[in-house]
This record gives structure tokens, C-alpha cells and sequence, in this order.
């Protein structure tokens, strides 16, 4: 299962995730980051490096973030 940002990283966009994926699949939008579920290969490098705690594997997503899990996917054109 890939990894999903949810609502924390809204206007933080701190990029320190984007510079720990190993297969670059994190990219940038005006308001946050996204994973691109198809190119994440669930490794969770991502998790730690997240100063604001809001990456998490889809099936642990936080239900009052649960949105986002179609966002990432609408996001990427999955």
C-alpha cells in the first residue's frame, strides 16, 4: 500500500521527504505534497523525515483525514 500526505502538510510544504524517497514518486502542488501511488514502493523513508507527522501508510490514514486518500490518487491521475 502506498503512503498518503494528509492535512498537516497544507501550507507547510516542508520538502524534507521529498529529499529521502528513494524513487522520487513526492511531488509538489500549490498547497502540499503528494505520493504518487504508483511509483511508491512502500519503503516509509518518508515517515520520519516529515517534521509535521503527516505522512502515513494509506490503511493507517487518521479517519479525519481519510479525504486525502482519494486527493493523493486524484492528484497523481490514478
Amino acid at each position: 500500500m502506498p503512503h498518503i500526505i494528509a492535512e498537516p502538510c497544507i501550507g507547510t510544504k516542508d520538502a524534507s521527504c521529498v529529499d529521502v524517497c528513494p524513487v522520487e514518486c513526492i511531488y509538489e502542488t500549490d498547497d502540499q505534497f503528494y505520493i504518487h501511488p504508483e511509483e511508491c514502493i512502500d519503503c516509509g523513508a518518508c515517515v520520519p523525515a516529515c517534521p509535521v507527522s503527516a505522512i502515513y501508510p494509506e490503511e493507517d490514514v487518521p479517519a479525519e483525514w481519510e479525504s486525502f486518500i482519494q486527493k493523493n490518487y486524484d492528484l497523481s491521475g490514478v
